[in-house]
């Protein structure tokens, strides 16, 4: 998704000066009284609003090869996504296990780049599909238990025992997300790769056809 508030501020440096033309308009070559055209000079700044909006939105669909229908469902998720990611971090910073600092940060930083590489780049959404539709939930609702154990005033051996083991599981799915970034990331990995052995067979071959008796000699 665009940055909603960059786009906000690119539409209103459009938008301000046409309100102010609009209303000098209206008040000298038109001769319009001063409410009047205020009201005028308004209804052009938010018109001006809504079609730079819809121009801005079409542009960045067309940018990531995405239609309309495609970018609503996956902004949909997003948004979605952006709530429990919430919950996340307030469950996580709740939590008061010095122990488990390092992996709450973990899977905080991990959750927060997927996310945001997502709303970068939309179709990056199905590569992500596993993590915005199972293994997020399951790590939000892993801290709630957690935090709520962790918050009794009183822990018997079965709580404390239940305590371990949702930590545990927890150190495993804060390996399943390295996997769910690691799968979102894959594609660039891949070109990164491929630009690399082309550039080194580039580099080879400037040398071969630097130093040909050298290599007539090496062979």
């Amino acid at each position: 998704m665009m940055n909603p508030f960059l786009s906000f501020i690119v539409r209103s440096f459009v938008a301000v000066p046409i309100t102010v033309i609009t209303w000098l308009v209206c008040i000298f070559p038109i001769g319009l009284t001063f409410w009047p055209s205020a009201g005028y000079a308004i209804l052009g700044g938010i018109l001006t609003h809504v079609v730079l909006s819809l121009y801005m939105n079409r542009q960045f669909i067309n940018k990531h090869q995405l239609s309309r229908k495609e970018y609503r469902y996956i902004k949909k998720n997003l948004v979605e996504a952006k709530q429990k990611i919430n919950r996340l971090n307030k469950n996580l910073f709740t939590i008061r296990d010095l122990a488990s600092v390092k992996q709450r940060l973990d899977i905080l930083r991990i959750t927060k780049k997927i996310h945001k590489m997502t709303a970068k780049e939309p179709k990056r959404f199905y590569q992500a599909e596993q993590f915005y539709f199972s293994h997020l939930d399951s790590v939000v609702e892993l801290t709630e238990k957690y935090n709520f154990l962790s918050s009794q005033p009183k822990q018997n051996i079965e709580m404390g025992q239940s305590l371990i083991e949702t930590r545990r599981t927890l150190n495993e799915m804060s390996k399943v997300l390295e996997e769910d970034l690691y799968h979102v990331i894959s594609n660039d990995i891949d070109t990164l790769n491929f630009e690399i052995d082309v550039a080194k067979h580039t580099i080879n071959k400037q040398k071969d056809s630097k130093f040909p008796e050298k290599n007539r000699w090496i062979k």
